[in-house]
Order: structure tokens, then sequence, then C-alpha cells
């Protein structure tokens, strides 16, 4: 009995610590789960290996697994940033390409970015610099980081696809500068119309799945005591 209770606590101690992978640009190094709620991954320092990531006109895609989650991408033009302060100015305020914003659906999920329009300080073509994604799936925010050499004009390989396995129902962008709090609509604008009832749905059953699986934990390690 003790070892069945353990098998499920396992699993289920996995699901509430799910997370998430970048998969194009390529990230600093291989995927890392215990070092996601740390700075890059943990992966302080800049590759070598830089990705060649079009200036304007390119996309970034990652795995999700989360049924609903934030993202939010910051730049950083530094040649080897290795801290939070390096994706912000001087005042402060993080630089971000991408505002952070709120979706649902696990799976693949792949989106336009255009870094140029950002009108961030030191963007221009040929500059190294890196971009660090931000994701907050309900249980602390994640980071992964990819070193890039911005090209004007580069074309993103064939053999790199951008492909949505998730069923998004609806983006809602926050006009905030730091990460919000997951559901947190206040400062958001939606980008559909149907996102806001979607939104409250999926918060819902987040927020039931969340509290059905701790008591399954509690129960568990009831049965392990």
């Amino acid at each position: 009995m003790k070892s069945a209770a353990a098998v499920v606590l396992s699993g289920l101690l996995t699901v509430v610590s799910a997370h998430f992978h970048l998969q194009y640009p390529g990230p600093r190094g291989p995927f890392n789960m215990p070092n996601e709620l740390t700075f890059c991954d943990n992966y302080a320092d800049a590759t070598a290996n830089r990705t060649e990531f079009p200036l304007s006109g390119g996309y970034y895609s990652l795995l999700s697994e989360h049924p609903l989650w934030i993202l939010g991408v910051l730049i950083s033009t530094a040649p080897n940033p290795d801290n939070f302060a390096n994706f912000s100015t001087a005042s402060g305020q993080q630089q971000l390409v991408v505002q952070y914003f709120e979706t649902s659906g696990e799976g693949s999920f792949c989106a336009p970015i255009d870094i140029s329009a950002a009108g961030i300080a030191g963007v221009k073509n040929g500059v190294n610099a890196t971009l660090q994604f931000v994701f907050d799936g309900g249980d602390g925010e994640l980071y992964q980081c990819a070193d890039v050499t911005l090209v004007d004009g580069y074309t993103v390989p064939s053999d790199i696809s951008c492909t949505n396995a998730t069923q998004n129902a609806g983006v809602t962008i926050f006009s905030t500068g730091a990460v919000p709090t997951l559901t947190a609509s206040s400062t958001a604008t939606s980008a559909s119309a149907s996102s806001t009832s979607t939104k409250s749905a999926a918060s819902t059953q987040f927020a039931v799945g969340i509290a059905g699986l701790l008591g399954s934990v509690a129960g568990a390690m009831a049965l392990l005591a």
C-alpha cells in the first residue's frame, strides 16, 4: 500500500510542478527542471554558439505543460548578461519585446515576434542579444534564455516548425511592465472578444484542479505515514 501511495504522490507532485520547454530559438543549455526558478535556468553565461534570429518578422516556440499560463519576453544587448538587471533600463524598466500575456492550453505554442518594433536602445542588425522568456503557470516564475545574433531580413530555416497543438481560446495582453498575477485582468486588454469568459472558465478549472491535486497529495501522504 505504501509503495502504491508513493507512486501516486510522485506523479501528483510532478503535475503540480509542471514546466515549459523553450524550443526556438534554442536555449542556452539543456533543459534543467530543478533550476527553472533561477536566472536563465541557472545558465549564467552566454553561449558562444549564438542562433541567428530575425530582427523583425520572426517567431518563437515553446512547449507548455500548464493549462493556464503567462509569458513575456525580455531582451538584453549586454555582451554576457548574467543577471536580471541586464534586461532592464538604467531606471529599472524591463526591456520587453513581447508584452506579458495570458493564454490557456498545453502542448506546443508558437507566436510571432518583432524585436525591432519594441524600440529598445541598442537593438539593431548584427547585434548579439539575449532573449529571456519568463513563464508563469501558477507555481512560480520560470526562466529560460536564448543567445542570438539579430539579423535584418533573416529567414527562419524551413526545418524549424511553427505549430500550435494547444487550443488557445483567447489571449489577454497586459499593459504592466512587470510579471502580472495569473488571471489578474485589471490592467489588461483583451485580444479576442471571448477571452474574458474563456479566461474565467479556465481559471476556475485550474484552481479546482490544483485544489484537487493538493487534496490527493495530502491523502497519499497519510497513506505513507
